[in-house]
């Protein structure tokens, strides 16, 4: 077979930063006799190791250098094509009961995953290098920070992790040489990708993930979903804060007033567009800034909920992604740039549908194929992605490093919804916007494999990312709003309502400032409302819709409810908490039968 990663020899001063803890140096020499690489590389994440790294990966076409005048130092990647996105079926939660997991979990025991997956790696690096990747999730002096390691045979893997996490010494230094610290082990193959062999799997009470058999970003940069939520998700159950999969942005007003809001929505449903919004010139004087695109760790203090990101880079969907739809993305992306399955142009620049400008006459597609705009196939995956540093972004908000968090006035869960949903509405207390996050649903888009565009409930977008049951999560939820005596507000949006001619109702975009405005407004407890059998709803006046090119039919259809649509889906809410088998708290049953009482009222 032939070795898809073959191993690199440094020179020295490059890879030999060992750390001093034992625990890490034992584990470290345990996986290395299992999977008997040619050598080991011990990551510091220093420019000088980049350097090489990128140098080596180039030798052996694992990256193509992209034109350093249109994308300065910037690389493309292409994944083997059967290995593009997150795979939620292979995906496992390892805990000794499979109640522990829970019903939308896929189960496996922790005794038989280990065997089959040491199984797969035995001898599975042979002739590869072994890379000893050291990385701190969280601001460096943040009490909620985590340290992590994952081993991986990937320099696409590498590359990724010091752009998405603090890696390096920073995360020995934190570690320090305590054997009891707690730290998480992350080992990684790409064995020879093949889907048969494909497993990514979570060992929650060991801080352990294991994933083979994939090269893709969402699978293998166990930082991401695999540490950040699926494990911390069940840390923070156990420690008493909370893991979400949720963007952070502040926002200020012209007089400096300044609040900071977490948001979750499914993925490719607009998280980073939102996270990185620019303000439309009718709101002159506001200004909107990203802490985080994608995930966030919030702890209580002072009764209120304060939020960091953990992640140090964005791993964000190129497609649709413009100087229309996102600026600021655009100008993060346009240096230090790492692209993955987009199309490479015959002068070295990258292109994707939806990008600026007309599509060039000849490009090589994402599966490295000639293109042209005539063909049927997309030039860039649909899931295609761009990591980047959030240096990069023009719109860092200035408090993204600091340690103790950012106070959170307000939570927003959101999905991609044709119908029923209205624009925006609020959650009457913290026991109801939980519900509203425990049943919002989404059309599936391309950021899993599978249908897209069928509709599924995917609670708090923790769906595929709950590292434990989800009734226990519920409760967490439940019990974190009892120990908050400030709770962030919580609303529910929807930018994708469409009219009967199946366009889009809302323009979006920038354009959603207009209602990050009335949440802001509903914050400081000046904006209007009606109540309404879902919550509280803004009245077409209640929302700043001055220079909006939109009509009056459109807005109240976006604000509309429509009994009938509602039928069908309070039915449905009550069929999702039925198919969990008895885990959904009493406080959220009760919550169903409330809503369904209101509509009769």
């Amino acid at each position: 077979m032939k070795n898809i990663a073959p191993a690199i020899f440094p020179q020295n001063g490059i890879g030999d930063t060992k750390p001093t803890n034992q625990e890490v140096l034992d584990w470290v020499h345990e996986i290395g006799k299992l999977t008997k690489p040619e050598n080991i590389f011990w990551c510091d994440g220093s420019e000088r190791e980049n350097e090489f790294l990128i140098a080596e990966s180039l030798k052996q076409n694992v990256l193509i250098k992209l034109n350093e005048k249109r994308v300065p130092r910037s690389c493309l990647h292409r994944s083997n094509p059967n290995d593009v996105a997150r795979v939620e079926k292979v995906t496992f939660i390892c805990t000794p009961t499979k109640e522990e997991a829970g019903p939308t979990n896929n189960w496996s025991e922790p005794a038989e995953t280990y065997s089959k997956l040491y199984g797969l790696l035995n001898g599975a690096m042979r002739g590869r290098t072994m890379f000893v990747v050291p990385y701190i999730m969280g601001p460096p002096d943040s009490p909620l920070t985590k340290v992590g390691f994952e081993i991986t045979d990937s320099k696409y893997v590498v590359l990724s992790m010091r752009i998405m996490t603090r890696m390096g010494k920073i995360a020995l230094n934190r570690l320090g040489n305590d054997p009891k610290a707690e730290w998480n082990r992350g080992v990684h193959s790409l064995l020879d990708v093949d889907p048969d062999r494909r497993f990514i799997c979570h060992f929650p009470q060991d801080n352990t993930i294991i994933s083979v058999g994939s090269g893709y970003g969402g699978n293998v940069l166990l930082s991401k979903k695999c540490f950040a939520l699926r494990i911390g998700s069940y840390l923070a159950r156990k420690q008493g804060w909370m893991a979400e999969h949720m963007l952070i942005l502040g926002v200020e007003s012209p007089e400096g007033k300044k609040h900071y809001v977490a948001a979750a929505f499914p993925s490719a449903c607009g998280k980073t567009n939102f996270a990185m919004l620019i303000p439309p010139a009718h709101f002159d004087g506001w200004k909107v800034t990203t802490v985080g695109d994608d995930i966030a760790w919030m702890e209580i203090r002072d009764g209120r909920l304060f939020a960091v990101n953990p992640e140090n880079g964005y791993f964000g969907v190129v497609p649709g992604t413009s100087y229309k739809s996102n600026p600021n993305a655009m100008k993060s992306i346009e240096h230090d740039t790492l692209y993955t399955n987009v199309a490479l142009t015959d002068d070295g620049d990258v292109w994707w549908e939806g990008k600026d400008g007309s599509p060039p006459k000849h490009a090589i597609d994402w599966r490295g194929n000639d293109w042209t705009p005539d063909l049927k196939e997309k030039a860039a995956h649909p899931n295609s992605r761009f990591a980047t540093p959030m240096r990069n972004n023009p719109a860092l908000d200035p408090d993204v490093e600091k340690g103790e968090g950012v106070p959170i006035s307000a939570i927003i869960f959101g999905g991609r919804r044709g119908d029923t949903v209205p624009l925006v509405y609020e959650a009457f207390d913290w026991t109801h916007g939980v519900y509203l996050g425990a049943t919002m649903a989404s059309e599936t888009t391309a950021a899993a494999a599978g249908a897209v565009g069928k509709v599924r409930r995917d609670p708090m977008a923790m769906l595929p990312f709950c590292g434990y049951n989800i009734g226990d999560y519920f409760r967490h939820w439940i019990d974190i709003g009892k120990r908050l005596t400030s709770p962030p507000l919580i609303f529910n949006v929807n930018w994708f309502r469409k009219g009967a001619n199946g366009k889009f109702l809302w323009p979006g975009f920038g354009e959603n400032m207009r209602v990050l405005k009335w949440i802001i407004d509903r914050c400081e407890q000046n904006g209007g409302a009606v109540k309404s059998p879902v919550g509280w709803l803004p009245t077409p006046h209640d929302l700043d819709l001055d220079g909006l090119d939109v009509d009056h039919t459109s807005v109240a259809e976006l604000l509309g409810i429509d009994h009938e649509e509602w039928q069908k889906e309070l039915a449905a809410h009550k069929t999702f908490f039925d198919s969990l088998g008895g885990v959904v708290p009493e406080e959220l049953q009760e919550q169903c039968e409330a809503l369904v009482a209101r509509f009769k009222e």
